[in-house]
């Protein structure tokens, strides 16, 4: 199953919120790093990948129709060339409210002693420091002015490199209208899915140190 969306956002961006819409549209099932958290073999493709390792995305992704949030959004570009038909939904907020509550979550996770994490929650943290703390944020993850300037440099990435036809920039605030419009999908009576995301990654980690 090729891709149909590619989420090209940062984490904590809405991606949770975004992964509900787009399964509810019928464009899934998405991946997200909870789908990390939730298959443990998942991990060895990422730490494949941010590597450097070939890693075959028609493997990684099958059985999925979409993809969104870290993993996956750090190889936006190779998925968009991999799924040329694939439309590309780049996740916007505030940045400084994301960089709060990436402190309050996932950053945790990659600053913590990995003996001090269950071992299923110390192969993601490897993994995701390498890929995010070191490859994206060079390690400077307390570094406020420097974490939102590679964020906006990856927002102008994003729009520079992807034709306005196949990106949508996106606020989850601005509900299902945008999405569907850019989607080409009829509008759902029910409301925008409004995840909150501390409130399911504390979930997410409390699953995860059960079955340690």
């Amino acid at each position: 199953m090729a891709l149909k969306v590619i989420g090209a956002g940062f984490g904590r961006t809405g991606t949770l919120s975004m992964k509900a819409a787009l399964e509810h549209l019928g464009l899934g099932p998405c991946y997200h790093m909870a789908e990390v958290i939730a298959h443990p073999p998942f991990v060895a493709h990422w730490t494949a990948a941010a590597e450097g390792r070939p890693v075959n995305w028609d493997v990684v992704f099958e059985g999925y129709g979409s993809t969104v949030d870290w993993p996956a959004c750090s190889f936006w570009r190779e998925l968009a060339d991999h799924d040329r038909d694939a439309k590309v939904i780049l996740t916007v907020r505030d940045l400084d409210t994301w960089f709060d509550s990436c402190q309050a979550t996932i950053f945790n996770i990659m600053k913590a002693p990995l003996d001090a994490l269950p071992p299923h929650m110390a192969g993601i943290a490897r993994m995701a420091r390498m890929l995010v703390r070191d490859k994206t944020f060079g390690d400077r993850l307390d570094d406020r002015s420097h974490c939102l300037a590679v964020h906006r440099a990856h927002i102008e990435d994003v729009r520079r490199t992807i034709p306005s036809a196949r990106l949508l920039v996106f606020d989850v605030k601005e509900g299902w209208g945008p999405l569907c419009a850019f989607l080409r999908v009829p509008v759902p009576d029910s409301p925008f899915p409004r995840v909150n995301e501390r409130e399911n990654f504390g979930r997410d980690i409390s699953a995860a140190s059960g079955r340690s």
